[in-house]
């Protein structure tokens, strides 16, 4: 249901980091540990389901609109996730 903005204490730009602000040049992720990485968290740390789906709503759109910035590996097994870096 949408809410009037004087309904809200903070309001803030919706801004969107540039990948080599998010992302070691030299290291592959997952889009499991991108998402984590966009939200200031660990790339490594355990989540819940729940909120590791909130999370890819963000990264997915994001990692598609920076597309151009990134590379992608292919996964080690095709029942696991592969891999996006920064292009050289």
């Amino acid at each position: 249901m949408p809410r009037p903005k004087d309904a809200f204490e903070d309001i803030r730009p919706f801004e969107f980091r540039d990948p080599d602000e998010v992302l070691d040049p030299d290291t592959m992720y997952t889009v499991y540990e991108i998402a984590r990485l966009l939200q200031g968290v660990e790339p490594d740390r355990e989540l819940d389901g729940e909120t590791e789906a909130i999370l890819l709503d963000w990264a997915i759109p994001w990692m598609l609109d920076h597309e151009g910035a990134l590379c992608f590996a292919e996964p080690d097994a095709d029942d696991e996730p592969g891999f996006y870096g920064l292009r050289d």
